[in-house]
């Protein structure tokens, strides 16, 4: 029910995060870093990639799945670009110190590309793409996943939902950000589904027959088997365009795997044909682009800004209070969460709860 759920603040479970994530060995400077990825997903109204997912973390590291301790290495470099190698540590690190590599090339040369291979779950690809918006720059990134989604036409999971993010500065308070999967809904928005005992809309998820399936938990334990599958952009054959989300979701295989000779579509499935869990190779690819060497900073981001104003200042359905444009809902809901805390529903307190138990980790101030 809505009154149970209980809203933490926001350094509370910013501390808690960051403390199980110490537990887990991974260095505290990362330890940071996966949490502010997490929180900033919190604040955003992501919940399907916030601090409810520190459960999967915890049992992919020890599981094997992904080491807790992160080997950055440049394997291939020129001015513009880098190949990177993350020897499967943690997503949001090798994201973080990707992007970041790509930002230092674009202020140099105008442009800066980085394409990664063996990597894991990396959060909200927004967050990455902020980090150039955040230096003046426009921010783009993308990544594979573990296969949950089916090709149009197609009844066995290939494709992992593909996630593209796209930022740019603007003049106004929130910079644009479209970020979204390629598939109609994340995976993740099935487990927030679960979490709330809330069951599925129909024209998200089809079994392998081709029937609609809206029982949430069972096709969350029957994803990884492949008797279900998540539909891509658009739903279900070509009517309503699902062949287009087919294709972006291929072209961010592309670029998230065979720039870097990494992983796709089925090697990336968290477990072998024997069920045993394996490391994911995921893959990933960041640019960032200087406007600098295009057009005058300022002129651009008014540019953006007046697209936006105009976009939001047309004329409304009947019946619509407001036409957003990407990135407004989530930066409104930023400055609210900051200031009312991150709010945590009856089953992911009790999951949180066995988490603290679990690792062993005492704060008074935690609200579960």
């Amino acid at each position: 029910m809505k009154e149970d759920v209980v809203f933490a603040p926001v350094d509370t479970i910013r501390r808690f995060s960051e403390a199980a994530f110490v537990r887990l060995g991974i260095p505290k400077d990362d330890a940071v870093i996966c949490t502010d990825v997490l929180i900033r997903s919190d604040l955003r109204g992501i919940a399907s990639h916030g601090v409810g997912r520190l459960r999967m973390y915890i049992d992919r590291i020890r599981a094997g799945m992904i080491e807790p301790v992160t080997e950055f290495e440049v394997v291939q470099e020129g001015a513009t670009t880098a190949v990177v190698d993350g020897h499967h540590g943690m997503g949001h690190v090798i994201g973080v110190r990707s992007m970041r590599l790509a930002i230092r090339k674009a202020k140099e040369y105008g442009i800066g590309a980085v394409a990664v291979r063996n990597s894991s779950h990396f959060g909200i690809a927004g967050y990455y793409s902020l980090l150039a918006v955040e230096e003046g720059l426009i921010g783009v990134t993308m990544t594979n996943a573990r296969p949950s989604v089916f090709p149009t036409f197609g009844g066995e999971p290939m494709f992992g939902t593909n996630p593209i993010a796209f930022g740019a500065p603007t003049d106004e308070g929130c910079p644009f950000l479209f970020d979204a999967s390629t598939s109609v809904v994340p995976r993740g928005k099935l487990e927030v589904l679960s979490r709330a005992g809330t069951p599925l809309p129909p024209g998200w998820v089809i079994d392998r027959g081709g029937g609609i399936a809206t029982d949430t938990d069972a096709v969350l334990a029957g994803l990884n088997a492949g008797e279900f599958g998540l539909l891509p952009l658009g739903g279900a054959g070509e009517t309503l365009s699902g062949h287009k989300g087919y294709g972006f979701a291929t072209i961010v295989e592309i670029l998230s795997a065979s720039l870097q000779a990494g992983c796709s579509l089925q090697e990336l499935a968290s477990f072998a044909p024997d069920g045993s869990p394996r490391k994911q190779r995921l893959g990933h690819f960041f640019l960032a682009i200087d406007i600098g060497v295009f057009t005058d900073p300022t002129s651009f981001r008014k540019t953006t800004g007046e697209i936006l104003r105009r976009l939001r200042a047309s004329r409304k359905l009947p019946g619509a209070d407001r036409i957003y444009t990407a990135g407004e809902k989530e930066c409104e809901r930023e400055r609210e969460t900051a200031s009312h805390g991150i709010p945590i529903n009856p089953k992911l307190q009790a999951t949180l709860s066995a988490i603290r138990d679990e690792l062993g980790i005492t704060d008074p101030q935690l609200p579960f």
